[in-house]
This record gives structure tokens, sequence and C-alpha cells, in this order.
């Protein structure tokens, strides 16, 4: 699916993972630092690797964004929630986001009836309230295998109708 913004989406697929990972990276040390200290941002990733996100791609739940034939974005969701949606911080501004947490909305609501869950880093929660989540409470990342604790806002989105 090609957007005006020169996007197009697809299913991830195994190979996909070193690209899920560089995004996943890039996008903590480019949109994140701010939010979070050098020492959180420099620990995020832990002890994760290409494989930890070919070992996500493999649920086959995961849609990537590309532009130009290279990966610029993902998300995951699993039934009820949204559990990953980061974006190369050159493509952010763009309507990518907005388009990614849409896809992954529907992909937590096939099957599930109830409030649709995220967990949002600090610098993201109100990118998260402008598409009509609220927070609901504070935490830590739990969706890893992160170093430093990262703090999160839980997040919900109330059920349709």
């Amino acid at each position: 699916m090609a957007t005006e913004s020169g996007f197009s989406l697809r299913p991830a697929r195994p190979g996909d993972g070193p690209a899920v990972f560089t995004v996943t990276h890039e996008s903590v040390r480019g949109l994140a630092k701010g939010a979070y200290s050098p020492e959180q941002i420099e620990g995020w990733m832990g002890a994760r690797t290409p494989a930890f996100y070919e070992a996500l791609i493999a649920h086959g739940r995961m849609v990537v964004a590309e532009r130009k034939g290279a990966v610029v974005g993902f998300v995951d969701a699993d039934p009820g929630e949204v559990t990953r949606l980061f974006l190369l911080p050159e493509a952010a501004g763009a309507g990518l986001g907005r388009l990614l947490l849409e896809v992954g909305i529907a992909a937590a609501r096939a099957g599930h009836d109830g409030p649709i869950r995220l967990e949002s880093t600090r610098n993201a929660e109100g990118f998260y309230r402008r598409h009509g989540f609220v927070p609901v409470g504070l935490g830590h990342f739990s969706h890893g295998l992160g170093g430093e604790p990262i703090e999160i806002v839980r997040m919900e989105l109330r059920a349709a109708g």
C-alpha cells in the first residue's frame, strides 16, 4: 500500500530484523534524547540484536513502512495492545506515525473488544494523546531486553462504539 507521502506498507518478512533493529536504535537516539538521560538512551537496546526482531517478525504481526525501498518505520501489535511503533527521525512529521498507529490499532482490535493499550515513551505521549489515547498509569517499558529502566506512560484507547 503506497501513500501520498511516498511511504509503502507491507508485512515484515524474514530478513527485515537488521533494518527494524536499526530503526528502533536510530529512533531512540534521535527522538527520545530530550526525554531520557544519556545513560538510558545508551542502554535502551540492552541485549537486543537483529535476531530479537527476527523472532518478533516470525509471529506475523509486524508491519514495516518503506520509502524508496528502505525500511523507515514499523509497528507491531498483539490482541488488545500496540506493542511497538518506531520510525526514523527523518521520517517523523510526515504522517507516517499516524499511519502506522492506525495499522497497529486495527491489528490490536482484531479479535479484541476492549480498550487498546500501549506503553508510550515520555517523548511520544503527546502524539498518542492527539490520537485519542488517555494516560492510565506510569511504569517501565516491559517489551524487550532493555538495560536501564525506561519510564513509560501506560495509555488506553477506549473501545469503539
